[in-house]
């Protein structure tokens, strides 16, 4: 095998691990999982998530876990501990929502 092969196979499993990654990531919450965390007195907080890091779909752009597109977007959503979520500031003054915000 020539070394141009080596690489272009090595470049291309390595793509391949990074999509299947990708997509099990941004796996929507199962039923168990949103139960789970409802048992356990959390609540959906709009506006807190970092990019990246909200846990489900929430709106236009936010199809799954994983995909909020900027830190704070308003239309996605955290679970957090029950009754915090509007205690929670944000920059800019604001604070978490329990309802979708207007990014």
């Amino acid at each position: 095998m020539s070394a141009k092969i080596t690489v272009s196979s090595t470049l291309l499993a390595g793509v391949v691990a990074s999509l299947l990654a990708s997509v099990a990531h941004a796996a929507p919450l199962t039923k168990a999982e949103e139960s789970a965390a409802v048992a356990a007195h959390k609540e959906k907080c709009y506006g807190v998530a970092l990019k990246g890091q909200n846990d489900c779909a929430a709106g236009p752009g936010t199809t799954c876990q994983g995909t909020s597109a900027m830190d704070f977007q308003g239309n996605s959503w955290k679970f957090v501990q029950g009754g915090t979520c509007t205690s929670i500031e944000v920059p800019g003054g604001g604070h978490g929502s329990l309802t979708p915000l207007k990014s």
